[in-house]
């Protein structure tokens, strides 16, 4: 067997045991799975840790086969729920992003939204004048290769944890990351996450 066959069996197998985990024990931060994983494999080189999106690709794998028809179900209602509080906030040009619009997020997942506005506190005002509880704080986002600290609120809609990130409005077109390094997320606006339970 060549070394770089070696080193992708390596990261596929990484891959396949870090979405176990995600799966089986709610973990949603990449970085987390994939080093537990290395290390429960006995695999100390970090050179050959899978991405993100191959571990996203074996996550998706193991959902379709040991949870299927529940599991769609599962999606179809995170996403019913998350349009739903779009729709309360389409003043502010609300987008879906992370493990719902993904379709895979498991049963502990959180609604991740970006709002986009010209005053981030006029989202806060909002929330607050329809007496929406919250919990304020902040998030790092890459705006191109600008990093930016943005403000972002965390509320609690029917047993659910939605996470709000309040974007400038200059940053709908803007490639947008959660690392520097890092894919450009995938995010769809109002009619499109519709557009989604149309079809599925």
């Amino acid at each position: 067997m060549s070394r770089e066959r070696g080193r992708d069996d390596t990261r596929r197998a990484i891959a396949v045991h870090a979405a176990r985990l995600m799966a089986q024990d709610g973990i949603e931060d990449h970085g987390l799975a994939k080093r537990k994983a290395a290390r429960q494999l006995g695999v100390p080189d970090a050179r050959r840790l899978p991405n993100n999106d191959e571990i996203d690709a074996a996550l998706r794998e193991y959902r379709e086969i040991y949870e299927g028809g529940d599991h769609r179900q599962l999606i179809r209602q995170l996403r019913e729920l998350a349009v739903k509080v779009m729709r309360e906030l389409a003043v502010f040009d609300p987008h879906l992003t992370g493990a719902v619009l993904a379709g895979i997020a498991g049963r502990h997942a959180t609604i991740q939204l970006q709002l986009f506005a010209d005053d981030p506190k006029g989202v806060e005002l909002f929330l607050i004048n329809r007496g929406i509880a919250y919990r304020a704080g902040e998030s790092r986002i890459y705006a191109g290769h600008e990093l930016r600290v943005v403000p972002s609120f965390s509320m609690d809609v029917e047993g659910r944890e939605i996470d709000i990130t309040v974007l400038d409005a200059r940053d709908r077109r803007a490639p947008l990351r959660a690392t520097a390094e890092g894919r450009v997320m995938d995010r769809a606006r109002l009619p499109a996450v519709e557009a989604l339970l149309q079809e599925s």
